[in-house]
């Protein structure tokens, strides 16, 4: 769509607005008892829409927060423990490394394998202790905590696990008092090797980090915990939560065991009751599953600070419908006879303009402000008109100044080479041709056009001694040559109206079978847009005379694109060449020093030494390397 066309329908979806007139009641005195029943119902039901609406929007946002809240805690416990298998994996791998596979009986000792075990646990502060076990059990450690009995009881059975090939996570457990009590869970993976089985690396995990997120979470007013598949507290934000409670009491918590396997990946959302010190208390709450822990992030509050907002917002709602309703009615006794008529001149003149007649004009004889409202009414339509007027002008002089200076810039390119003075010209018209000949539609045409004009326009940045060169280039030559793609998208890249035509300057020297440049790009990597004017490039450049060849038969040319179509060049854009050419579409002119090539007759093809001869060139052409 046009710039104009845009700032038109703009105009024009602004103007089409209608309003809703009121009622015209000609016997006003007469009827206002009838006056206040319309006034007031629609009033009513409109208000108690209104208020259903911000209820359930309220409603929502407050579910949409706790499953917010949640679905993050969830996600970010998740990733952490996914991170930790991995960090796991990688420990497992470097010990196989560092030990040779074999690190059994006191093996297990070497000063290496305990810097290893050192760095793992340094290398966060959630880790709290790691340990290496054997095949003949026995093993080193490292980190800032001992083993109590638990813990002992905990590696004893991840053990059991790894020597089966099982990686093994343990409940959370409380490991010291005081202010050194931690919440801590072990985490475990075996060590293999071909199948066979050389230990386990078992690390205990501080729960500290999840701690304070749950504590962030009761900050804001959410009361938040994590519980396991049995139902039972794995950490909470306040210490009336102990780690290993059973948390099945809570119809939430009993929801999420319920569904087992059957766990939503999305936040459940319920309304529940729980026992508290004043009773039973209505809540609303969510949980999160983490699935590759099958715990459950839980976030709860009680319903009525939860939806206070909406209670508020429903007191507020009906003190003001009561005043809007008391409003209504007297504004509309007095003044909607007055100003019925007025406005509905004023919304026919409105549609009239919507519908684009911005010749209409507002007659309306009034002393009051309405006549005021009038004059600014036609006033505006004047402006409009104008502005409108102007658009359609500016967008035309707009378009023609952008065409021109394209063409300029093409021209400038042709004229530092006099052996291709009015090739982009010609580029442009057989690709527009190819375009509409393969069905595109006409802004894709246009995009055609403008990239084709400006395919080459690169070439302002290459030297004169070597564009210029009347023989065969060096490989060095050639290499400067092939940046002309790259340096034509760089010059164009900041305008962003030519950002859709970049593809077709900097990829048109780009080969189907990948021997192109700049990128190598092969079949499909290559947009349509490069593939056309490929194809026109090349027609081009056979068709006309070079410092290092003659111009071909145009029949020639087309039987050597041929022999291109599907290895360098775009199949579909061939096969459209030549359907135009055979309607006469395309009128090559041969140049005057041109030697003359009879068309091939209708039997014998040229022989094959002069095929491969042009075919040889054709590529070259067709991989911007025609002066190599």
């Amino acid at each position: 769509m046009s710039f104009y066309a845009r700032e038109l329908h703009g105009v024009r979806t602004i103007l089409s607005r209608q309003w809703s007139l009121p009622s015209r009641i000609p016997i006003l005195y007469a009827i206002l008892g009838v006056l206040v029943l319309i006034s007031v119902v629609p009033m009513y039901f409109y208000s108690a829409k209104v208020e259903a609406i911000n209820r359930e929007r309220l409603i929502t946002n407050e579910r949409l927060l706790q499953n917010t809240v949640t679905r993050s805690l969830a996600d970010d416990i998740a990733q952490r423990q996914q991170a930790l298998h991995l960090m796991l994996s990688n420990l497992s791998s470097a010990i196989q490394v560092a030990s040779g596979e074999e690190f059994s009986g006191d093996d297990v000792g070497a000063p290496e394998l305990r810097a290893l075990l050192e760095t793992f646990v340094s290398s966060s502060d959630n880790l709290a202790y790691v340990t290496l076990l054997n095949s003949d059990a026995k093993g080193i450690s490292a980190g800032r905590i001992a083993p109590d009995a638990f813990l002992q009881r905990e590696l004893q059975r991840a053990y059991a696990a790894a020597s089966e090939g099982r990686a093994y996570t343990g409940p959370a457990l409380v490991v010291g008092s005081g202010k050194a009590q931690r919440t801590v869970m072990l985490v475990s993976t075996p060590v293999m090797y071909e199948g066979r089985f050389l230990g386990m690396i078992g690390t205990v995990v501080d729960l500290q980090f999840l701690i304070r997120r749950l504590r962030e979470v009761e900050d804001s007013g959410l009361t938040a915990y994590v519980v396991d598949s049995d139902g039972r507290l794995v950490a909470g934000a306040t210490p009336e939560f102990i780690t290993g409670q059973d948390m099945t009491y809570l119809e939430i918590v009993k929801n999420f065991i319920e569904q087992g396997g059957k766990a939503q990946v999305v936040a459940a959302t319920r309304e529940f009751s729980a026992k508290q010190d004043r009773g039973n208390v209505k809540m609303l709450g969510t949980y999160s599953p983490v699935l590759n822990l099958d715990w459950a992030v839980v976030v709860q509050k009680p319903r009525d600070e939860a939806y206070r907002g909406v209670f508020e917002m429903q007191r507020t709602a009906r003190m003001l419908a009561v005043i809007a309703v008391l409003l209504s009615v007297g504004i509309s006794f007095y003044a909607a006879e007055r100003i019925t008529h007025p406005l509905k001149v004023l919304t026919e003149s409105s549609r009239a303009i919507a519908r684009g007649d911005f010749s209409q004009r507002v007659q309306l004889k009034s002393r009051t402000e309405i006549a005021e409202l009038a004059a600014t009414f036609n006033s505006m339509t004047e402006a409009l008109e104008q502005y409108v007027l102007d658009l359609k002008n500016a967008a035309i002089q707009n378009r023609e100044l952008f065409m021109g200076s394209i063409q300029m810039l093409a021209g400038a390119v042709d004229e530092k080479d006099p052996y291709t003075r009015g090739h982009s010209d010609r580029v442009t018209r057989y690709s527009m041709l190819l375009a509409k000949e393969m069905g595109l539609s006409e802004e894709a045409i246009e995009v055609v056009r403008v990239s084709a004009q400006l395919h080459d326009v690169g070439k302002i940045g290459i030297e004169d001694n070597i564009l210029k060169k009347p023989g065969a280039l060096t490989t060095d030559e050639f290499s400067v040559m092939k940046t002309h793609t790259t340096k034509g998208a760089n010059i164009l890249r900041p305008v962003a109206q030519l950002k859709e035509m970049i593809p077709g300057i900097e990829l048109h020297h780009e080969s189907l079978d990948g021997r192109g440049y700049p990128h190598g790009l092969k079949g499909d990597e290559i947009p349509l847009l490069p593939r056309i004017i490929a194809v026109a490039d090349t027609f081009d450049a056979l068709t006309t005379n070079r410092p290092y060849q003659q111009a071909h038969d145009p029949h020639d040319a087309l039987r050597i694109i041929q022999t291109l179509s599907g290895k360098r060049l775009d199949p579909a854009a061939a096969a459209a060449l030549a359907a135009i050419y055979r309607r006469g579409e395309i009128q090559v002119q041969r140049p005057a020093s041109a030697v003359p090539i009879a068309p091939p007759a209708p039997g014998p093809q040229i022989p094959e030494a002069s095929i491969a001869a042009a075919q040889t060139v054709a590529e070259a052409v067709a991989a911007g390397s025609d002066r190599v």
